[in-house]
């Protein structure tokens, strides 16, 4: 993260001095034909500061696609574990109270018999 902040500081700092080179060129008291030649020579300079900028950017961005995909990757690999261990706990759980339901149902069964019985009487 602090490796993208200082980058994006230099990108900027390029791009200031770049600016700021062409406006002073333009203020600057010297006659109109040394201003036109230190213009001339400075724009000659973009194509390759647009270039370096650009080559920047797009290492950049492969940089965080690589990064978004190594993440999602994890998350997801994360998620299949939580899944499968909450579907093991769910089963050990359900063997846990599968003889317990049934002896609740044969109890419910004894004294639905046993009412039923009652009732009759």
């Amino acid at each position: 993260m602090s490796n993208q902040k200082s980058s994006l500081f230099f990108n900027g700092l390029l791009l200031g001095s770049a600016i700021g080179t062409a406006i002073g060129l333009l203020i600057a008291p010297r006659t109109g034909k040394k201003t036109r030649q230190l213009v001339k020579k400075s724009a000659s300079a973009i194509p390759e500061l647009v270039t370096d900028l650009s080559s920047s950017f797009k290492f950049r961005t492969d940089h965080l696609s690589d990064s978004a995909t190594n993440s999602l990757e994890e998350i997801l690999e994360r998620l299949k574990q939580a899944i499968a261990a909450g579907l093991e706990a769910s089963q050990k759980e359900r063997e846990i109270l599968s003889p317990t339901t049934t002896k609740n149902s044969e109890v419910s069964v004894e004294i639905s018999k046993k009412e039923g019985i009652e009732r009759s009487n």
